[in-house]
């Protein structure tokens, strides 16, 4: 999840993995696969830089199982 706000400062969290395109009309709109669209104050690339931290964030969290002893 990352944390976005709407241009009258209300703060949204919107699940990072639904994200499915972001466009630039002055304002930034954050479209969504569900069909939701967002204008918000971020940029596109602060909109970016937190998306690649939440795939660093649930990346460095997955543990590698080892398939010979299970662990």
């Amino acid at each position: 999840m990352i944390v976005l706000h709407k241009l009258n400062n209300t703060e949204i969290i919107i699940n990072a993995e639904l994200i499915e395109s972001i466009e630039v009309y002055g304002n930034t709109v954050v479209n969504l696969v569900t069909g939701n669209r967002f204008i918000v104050k971020e940029s596109k690339d602060e909109i970016m830089i937190k998306f690649i931290e939440y795939k660093k964030k649930v990346y460095s969290e997955r543990k590698i199982i080892n398939p010979i002893d299970g662990f």
